[in-house]
């Protein structure tokens, strides 16, 4: 019975030094917004050591959808590169990409700007057809980076 009792112990010790060790990530937030905000309920980026986590993103300028397919690609690629910047961070560090298309006939537009935007070899990626985006948006990106 003592044995039992101690190994029980034993166990409940190291599974609460394992759990404190997981939470103990360095998280850090950009662009956040809180619960007790009015603002979007959501983040811009997560850190989490060295991954940052992307939420989805839009390419509006001063709140309207652009003309062109380019020009929404561009400001959104731009958008993406910001927030990776104020991470320390480039491009270059993404090394997975989810894109929402509203319609998948703008493909080859999107592809002409986002791969003047990498230097090096490009992140996995998903081009998803998604049918209406909010603002009525082309395109819609989140993503992940590790430094």
């Amino acid at each position: 019975m003592i044995v039992l009792y101690r190994y029980k112990t034993i166990c409940t010790l190291l599974a609460l030094a394992f759990f404190s060790t997981a939470n103990a990530q360095n998280k850090s937030y950009i662009n956040p917004s809180s619960a007790d905000s009015d603002g979007a309920p959501f983040s811009g980026a997560v850190m989490v050591d060295e991954t940052l986590y992307l939420s989805g993103m839009i390419g509006l300028v001063d709140g309207e959808v652009p003309a062109t397919a380019e020009e929404e690609a561009r400001s959104l690629m731009e958008q993406f590169k910001a927030t990776l910047e104020e991470a320390g961070m480039t491009m270059d560090d993404l090394v997975n990409i989810t894109i929402y298309c509203s319609d998948v006939s703008h493909y080859d537009a999107f592809n002409s700007v986002y791969r003047t935007y990498f230097s090096a070899n490009f992140p996995a990626r998903a081009f998803i057809g998604s049918g209406a985006l909010l603002f009525d948006a082309r395109f819609e990106m989140q993503g992940i980076a590790i430094k």
